[in-house]
């Protein structure tokens, strides 16, 4: 997969602009220099010797204004060129401005993205001068539904749009915008999709013996997973929990698990907090949110599944090592891989992430996934459940 270079610095991500727009400007101006001096010479050479003995001001005059005009229309042409570059860089990066002149706009969005000036000025310590809100850039993309999220009441009850919201982030534009409304309260009654039978049951359903009894060969046991964490697993992260489950078995046994969860065909994160855990209402897209080096374990489950390119997952693995503790364990429950190159990739990262950590501080990491298991900075065993074979390698 390549290797990946990472830079800290301030903690913000800096794109440098793309040196093929660079270079047509170049080219551009080029031709505009070399056309003018093709009209320039067109021009001296069309008048007759005639025409110059009997008025040569006037048609030095003549081809001087011809020349101002070709320069002129050049000048536009470049331009526009240069304005139609920046455009297409722009679209290319995915970093659109959001045009509040738009007529459709909510006045509560405008009013939300409007730069609010400090009143004492520069502030000494960051440098800043102004306020400026927290949009996702990818809204840009979805200017007509994140209007429609700020049309609301001030001051009254929220509309009942949480399947907007969640449209909105799964399209990137995440974090919304805040909004000065009361949210409603959990309906009564909601549909539940099919594949979301049981997960709910905690008595009879199977979530009764998730974690505590393995139901197959892929399965590991909580008690088991702990017993490998080296300094004692306090508090955790899991990604992708449904029902939170795995965070109240932990609960069970002092462990803190905050869980990221989306109410995708289902009101997890209300469930979540109804059995008195901590929902994070978060798409696997966003930036985790939280320091360094601060959690013993974290566990994921289908949740990893990011989709896409490679480059994709390998952000988000390297976040993952971010927030993961020196001796910290990993656990990836159960992952399904589609085909081969999937699994090659995954295999790939893991064996990235061994590498890339300190050889002093080395972070333990143990994964499942068709009985897979990884040890950062040791030996990984892949076994494929099917066949029975095994692959080794050592890692650096």
């Amino acid at each position: 997969m390549g290797s990946v270079s990472l830079k800290i610095g301030d903690g913000t991500a800096r794109f440098k602009r793309a040196t093929l727009c660079s270079s047509a400007v170049n080219v551009l101006m080029l031709l505009s220099v070399i056309t003018t001096n093709i009209f320039a010479l067109y021009a001296f050479s069309s008048s007759s010797p005639k025409d110059h003995q009997g008025d040569p001001l006037h048609h030095t005059h003549k081809n001087i204004s011809l020349i101002s005009e070709q320069v002129s229309l050049i000048l536009r042409e470049i331009d526009s060129s240069q304005k139609k570059l920046v455009q297409m860089e722009k679209e290319l990066l995915g970093y659109e401005s959001i045009d509040l002149s738009r007529p459709n706009i909510a006045n509560e969005l405008k009013l939300f993205l409007k730069h609010h000036q400090l009143p004492l000025g520069k502030d000494s310590r960051t440098g800043i001068t102004e306020m400026v809100a927290s949009v996702g850039h990818s809204c840009g993309k979805s200017v007509d539904l994140l209007s429609q999220y700020m049309k609301y009441k001030v001051n009254g009850p929220c509309p009942d749009d949480w399947s907007l919201a969640q449209k909105l982030i799964l399209g990137g534009c995440e974090p919304l915008p805040r909004r000065r409304c009361f949210a409603k309260s959990i309906p009564k009654g909601k549909k539940l999709n099919r594949d979301c039978v049981g997960c709910f049951d905690l008595i009879n359903g199977y979530e009764n013996q998730r974690y505590v009894k393995a139901r197959g060969k892929n399965d590991f046991v909580i008690d088991d997973v702990l017993a490998l964490g080296s300094g004692g697993i306090r508090i955790g992260f899991d990604i992708g929990g449904g029902s939170g489950t795995f965070a109240a078995r932990m609960a069970e046994r002092n462990v803190t698990l905050v869980t990221a969860t989306l109410n995708i065909d289902a009101p997890f994160s209300e469930f979540i907090a109804a059995r008195g855990l901590f929902p994070l209402f978060l798409s696997l897209d966003h930036r985790l949110p939280f320091y360094d080096n601060v959690f013993d374990l974290v566990h994921a489950a289908s949740g990893l599944d990011v989709g896409g390119r490679p480059e994709k997952l390998e952000f988000f693995m390297f976040d993952i090592d971010r927030i993961l503790r020196a001796g910290g364990l990993f656990w990836l429950d159960n992952f399904y891989c589609a085909n081969d190159e999937k699994k090659v990739a995954l295999t790939r990262e893991f064996g990235d992430l061994s590498v890339c950590c300190s050889t002093e501080t080395s972070k333990s990491m143990m994964i499942e996934f068709f009985s897979w298991k990884l040890q950062k900075q040791g030996k990984i065993e892949l076994r494929n459940v099917t066949s029975g074979k095994k692959w080794k390698h050592e890692g650096r």
